[in-house]
């Protein structure tokens, strides 16, 4: 759990977490986020976040009172909202359809630091996996299937398995699996497609514009069985045309 969670009841991840890896002992033995990010920023390191990214705001805030900068070769983060105008009508989400704007909680969660990370130049490359594709990401039976095969492959594999064996027998529905795409995309950006954008955020909404040389990219779609495999270490096919 986080230190803010030390000094609450609240716990800092749900039910079915504890249920399936136990419980971890609480410790305040972390050294503040932002200075590790700006003790190990460079222009060949690829930040992904998968939460409000406070932290990074803190790391481009603090470089900047020592009169520096954040050097990124990539973030990538999970949030943000492309719709009409980026998104082609038969890719657009049912519940997403027609809107060019939308609340997205990772981004709201830390607007400010959303807007100086997108306009600050020594991020040389921005991927943002939004809402309007990770929303459609399902990890379902036959995904569990294939983690199921491949759980003795890695250590990382096998504890995915083990929450998702623990979640799925009480909610055999499915869990979305939002943070896993960013993470693929980290590791191979040919699991999504992309569209150079301008973001805007307009009453409390993000929305993208079709900027091309922004150095932002927002996926557009994915490739679910690269996405898997990408997840699986499992080898793929060249995306080379020649």
């Amino acid at each position: 759990m986080g230190a803010s969670d030390l000094d609450t009841s609240k716990t800092a991840v749900s039910a079915w977490h504890y249920a399936a890896y136990g419980a971890v002992p609480p410790s305040r033995d972390a050294e503040p986020a932002d200075q590790v990010l700006l003790r190990f920023a460079g222009d060949d390191i690829t930040l992904l976040t998968g939460a409000p990214p406070g932290n990074l705001g803190a790391a481009l805030a603090l470089a900047g009172r020592h009169g520096g900068s954040l050097p990124l070769g990539r973030w990538v983060a999970q949030g943000g909202f492309a719709g009409e105008g980026v998104v082609p009508p038969d890719r657009q989400l049912a519940k997403f359809r027609g809107r060019t704007t939308c609340p997205t909680f990772n981004f709201n969660g830390a607007p400010r630091a959303v807007e100086v990370a997108l306009a600050t130049p020594s991020i040389r490359v921005r991927r943002l996996v939004s809402k309007n594709v990770c929303h459609g990401v399902i990890y379902d039976h036959a995904m569990h299937a294939r983690f199921t095969a491949a759980r003795d492959r890695r250590r990382s594999i096998e504890l995915v398995h083990r929450g998702m064996d623990t979640y799925l027998a009480k909610r055999p529905r499915g869990k979305a699996f939002h943070d896993p795409l960013a993470a693929a995309c980290a590791i191979d950006e040919s699991v999504g497609e992309w569209a150079e954008v301008e973001m805007y955020r307009a009453h409390g909404e993000w929305g993208a514009r079709p900027a091309p040389g922004s150095a932002t990219s927002i996926i557009t779609g994915y490739d679910h069985e690269r996405f898997v495999a990408t997840l699986l270490s499992e080898p793929q096919p060249s995306t080379d045309p020649t």
